[in-house]
């Protein structure tokens, strides 16, 4: 056997878990230039997803490569339980600022699920200090995702994963998403975002409010329902809800912060339902540095440090390179205004994402904030009908995108049941015509696959 072959051959290597037998091998990486992927063949590929929505500085940034260059010729780690780092200071200076009140301590990981988990332990030593040992409680969505730990994927909503993992882990209550696209009957937009705030107080009474902890929410979705957007009434009614009962509310923006929705917080476009504790991760780093932080307020962090610290830590946490990473990303982020231009891109997108859909039969949505965006695939727009589950629609768009030199992030959530739908998320330092470039070849890969379905009779 070829020895140079035979890890992929016998089962090691991310591509061979991850690829079922007789998929096509995907491109090889060579290098990234800003928006654009580069393989070893010499293609190039616009990343219209920024991966799992995470380089939100693009690729090759010299600013950031430079930063990390200069962090590893003075130390790379540092145990922050024997020592300071400058590059801790500043990122959690900065992140504490651009947050900011109420959110300006940070507890810093290196992943999403990581800052998900510590924010949950963090909030439950919280209540036991204050003495509230009854709340352990954390209400989720239905779908809702968080991470793929155990204890993420115990608060996340996806019930194609619990019923494989659910023996492992604690169950939690879950409440409805207000989902704004495939509606219940006889509901509206907003009347059914106002019976999903009443299903979570409703939750909490039968829970035993004196027993629930927090509540756990993506204010702009991510993976499991494709950039959904509630109506404003929505966060506000879960914000008062929550502090009636003295439940904590979580905002998972692991996707949604760090300036990628037109604000630095997704929770800035609802000032009045400022979350207690919000969790951050992909383009915290922007794809440079493994990094998330779990944020709360002084004041917390005051109380659980006078009770003698909180019992939780990893070994990479408050790592120096990542927080110098992270610290020279926030300080492009403010001096470039990423997240002005994120608004400025993402309204220009999505009017171009709109107009695809007003000729393209495979469009059945457009929605999101900044540039988080999706679009639902469908075999009919009038009936809202799904492309057959079995044509695994978002893998086969992406197949098809990699040769238009697009690369596409798509994921289902329990097996395509809340419907099948592609991320649109480019860098923030996307320009106009790379928007131009993004939508036109979208829309072949679009033809294309609408050609496709027509030859196999599942579109007219």
């Amino acid at each position: 056997m070829d020895s140079a072959r035979q890890p992929a051959e016998i089962g090691f290597g991310l591509q061979a878990f991850a690829r079922p037998p007789g998929a096509p091998r995907l491109p090889r990486i060579a290098r990234g230039e800003g928006v654009w992927l580069i393989d070893t063949e010499g293609n190039r590929y616009l990343d219209a997803s920024s991966g799992p929505v995470a380089s939100n500085l693009g690729h090759g940034h010299p600013r950031i490569l430079a930063a990390m260059e200069a962090q590893a010729r003075k130390a790379v780690f540092a145990y922050p339980s024997q020592f300071e780092s400058e590059a801790n200071l500043e990122f959690a200076e900065r992140l504490g600022r651009l947050a900011g009140p109420g959110l300006d301590r940070a507890f810093i990981v290196s992943g999403g699920s990581e800052a998900v988990e510590s924010a949950i332990k963090f909030a439950r030593q919280h209540a036991v200090v204050i003495g509230q040992g009854s709340r352990w409680k954390v209400i989720g969505r239905q779908p809702g995702y968080h991470g793929n730990t155990l204890g993420a994927l115990a608060v996340s909503g996806d019930e194609h994963a619990h019923e494989i993992f659910g023996p492992m882990m604690r169950a939690v209550p879950r409440v409805p998403a207000p989902l704004s696209y495939r509606l219940p009957p006889n509901h509206t937009v907003e009347s059914h975002a106002r019976a999903c705030a009443a299903a979570l107080e409703e939750a909490i009474l039968r829970e035993g409010p004196e027993t629930v902890l927090a509540f756990i929410m993506e204010p702009v979705g991510g993976l499991a329902t494709g950039a959904l957007v509630a109506p404003d009434s929505y966060y506000e009614a879960v914000r008062q809800i929550c502090t009636r009962h003295g439940i904590k509310l979580i905002f998972d923006e692991v996707m949604s912060g760090a300036g990628r929705t037109g604000r630095f917080l997704a929770a800035d476009h609802w000032p009045s339902a400022r979350p207690d504790i919000a969790v951050l991760a992909k383009g915290l780093s922007a794809g440079y540095a493994p990094l998330g932080a779990a944020l709360v307020s002084a004041e917390m962090v005051g109380t659980v440090a006078a009770a003698g610290g909180f019992m939780h830590g990893f070994t990479y946490n408050a790592h120096v390179m990542g927080c110098a990473v992270g610290a020279a990303v926030l300080r492009e982020v403010e001096e470039a205004d990423l997240a002005g231009n994120s608004a400025r891109m993402g309204a220009l997108l999505r009017q171009r994402l709109e107009a695809l859909a007003a000729h393209n039969p495979l469009l059945g949505d457009v929605r999101g904030l900044g540039l988080l965006l999706a679009v639902e695939l469908v075999a009919d727009q009038n009936s809202r009908q799904m492309i057959p589950l079995e044509k695994v629609a978002p893998s086969r768009v992406q197949q098809i995108a990699l040769r238009h030199g697009l690369a596409l992030y798509c994921r289902r959530t329990s097996r395509g049941a809340y419907g099948d739908w592609l991320m649109l998320s480019p860098p923030l330092t996307i320009t106009a015509e790379e928007v131009g470039i993004l939508a036109t070849r979208l829309g072949a890969v679009l033809d294309d696959y609408a050609n496709e379905l027509r030859s196999e009779g599942v579109l007219r």
